[in-house]
């Protein structure tokens, strides 16, 4: 039991792995046979010997308490965290039949969980104190950063082309780095302008001539020019040509969009503050979660990965249940490396957010956290597929270049729609086309099982592609079940 009274479900245990492998090998050390000496406390820490395959047995402890988020520690030469072991351990205490029963640790895990929680307890005692110096310095340059000096400094921090605003102790040559890159983002730009030019003069059948090496040269120069926003979008420009019957219709639709960025660019200083920091965003200037630090129990509605030959980059949905406001996460790992925040689908944290610059501020940075993940009963606020449609159009006006906008859907039937599917309220008289890409899933058949013909209510992100499920939840009571 955690210290909630509660153990976790098979899916949130599931929802922590880094990939898909690791939750197939989870799976097959999910029983008895290969585990020794294991067993678990009420405060949320679980432990067990893992029979290895080469250089086993593994000692393995698992903290499920940790306000910080599940932690582990495995004997075993895996870089994942957490491992295969880590996670057929709590798939083994999840299943609940006395497999894993309640005892007091041995002294290994015993020093393990000390161990990590007082360097918390002392890592947090730092932090307030040099929080509470850095605050004294601030305002103390404040009381004496006055005259020419301090206005120069404050246009400075006005016109930064990031979007942040941070304290350096040279302001002028902070301001100046920004100028001396905006000035690479603007040359970048108008090149870029140009060679879009060039490519649609010259016709998109040209597009299919030239192959990727173009686009990884144009790409390239974008990243010299320091806008590596634009150097992503160049690169899907290059995977969009020649890529299915209709890829001419989607290459124009995206030339335009980067050709809209590259104006917004050109032109923020004609931007509302929103939009100009959005386009900063999208360009690929770094932010700062300026917003006020807002305390609720967030929801963690969805975590999925995404991954690239350069970053895996991990997405987390969250709630407020009390602000009613939807929130992102995002972390990052290195290729092949798990992004180290990891956050139990369905289970709810109480911690403070602080939003980004942006349209629509639902990008946001995860603050303190005041208590580890805990079970609640609540659920998101839905609405019909209509409804959906038009907030996605609503945020278009904040951000044209939006993939999706998060949504819950209330009282949908997954229906069958020819060769796809499509999410159906419960009329039918309104319903969403799922994405190609969800169709292909194993979380689509996991939604049929689930809804069996009976509306459930259903958490994804809303597009021009379609609507991509995420989590789901039954109709009557029941645990949220994840569909990634």
């Amino acid at each position: 039991m955690t210290q909630q009274g509660v153990r976790w479900t098979a899916d949130q245990v599931l929802a922590l792995a880094p990939d898909a492998a690791s939750r197939e090998a989870a799976g097959r050390l999910a029983t008895a046979g290969p585990w020794s000496e294991v067993g678990s406390t009420d405060g949320g820490t679980v432990w067990g010997v893992c029979r290895g395959g080469g250089g086993g047995p593994y000692r393995t402890v698992v903290d499920v308490a940790d306000a910080s988020g599940p932690a582990c520690t495995c004997g075993c030469p895996s870089l994942r965290c957490p491992c295969k072991h880590a996670l057929g351990l709590l798939l083994l205490w999840a299943g609940g039949d006395g497999a894993v029963p309640e005892g007091e640790p041995p002294a290994w895990a015993e020093r393990w969980v000390t161990g990590r929680r007082e360097d918390a307890e002392a890592a947090a005692g730092t932090e307030t104190a040099e929080t509470g110096a850095a605050e004294t310095e601030a305002a103390g340059a404040e009381a004496v950063e006055t005259g020419a000096a301090g206005a120069e400094a404050a246009a400075g921090a006005a016109g930064d082309p990031s979007g942040s605003v941070s304290r350096t102790r040279d302001p002028v040559a902070a301001r100046r780095r920004a100028e001396r890159r905006a000035e690479r983002i603007t040359a970048g730009a108008t090149e870029l302008e140009q060679r879009l030019a060039d490519l649609l003069r010259g016709g998109l059948a040209e597009a299919e001539q030239t192959g990727y090496a173009w686009w990884e040269e144009t790409a390239a120069r974008m990243v010299d020019a320091q806008a590596p926003g634009l150097a992503s979008r160049v690169r899907e420009l290059g995977s969009t040509a020649s890529s299915g019957s209709d890829w001419p219709v989607r290459l124009l639709e995206e030339c335009a969009l980067l050709h809209l960025l590259d104006q917004g660019w050109l032109r923020r200083d004609r931007l509302p503050e929103d939009l100009a920091a959005t386009v900063r965003t999208r360009v690929g200037l770094p932010a700062t979660a300026d917003g006020p630090a807002v305390r609720d129990q967030w929801l963690i509605l969805a975590q999925y990965d995404s991954v690239d030959a350069r970053l895996t980059t991990r997405r987390v949905w969250l709630y407020g249940t009390e602000t009613g406001r939807t929130a992102l996460l995002l972390s990052y790992g290195a290729a092949g490396r798990a992004p180290e925040l990891t956050l139990p689908v369905g289970l709810s944290l109480d911690a403070e957010l602080s939003t980004y610059p942006g349209g629509g501020r639902r990008r946001a940075a995860l603050g303190k956290r005041f208590a580890p993940p805990a079970p609640v009963e609540i659920r998101p606020k839905g609405v019909t597929p209509s409804q959906a449609l038009a907030r996605y159009g609503s945020a278009l006006r904040d951000d044209p270049w939006l993939e999706s906008v998060p949504v819950t859907l209330e009282q949908v039937v997954p229906v069958p729609d020819g060769d796809s599917w499509q999410l159906a309220d419960a009329s039918g008289e309104t319903a969403l086309p799922l994405t190609p890409a969800f169709g292909n899933r194993a979380g689509l058949w996991r939604l049929v099982a689930l809804s069996g013909g009976v509306p459930v209510q259903v958490f994804g992100e809303c597009g021009h592609r379609g609507f991509t499920p995420l989590t789901a939840w039954p109709a009557g009571p029941g645990q949220a079940v994840s569909l990634t």
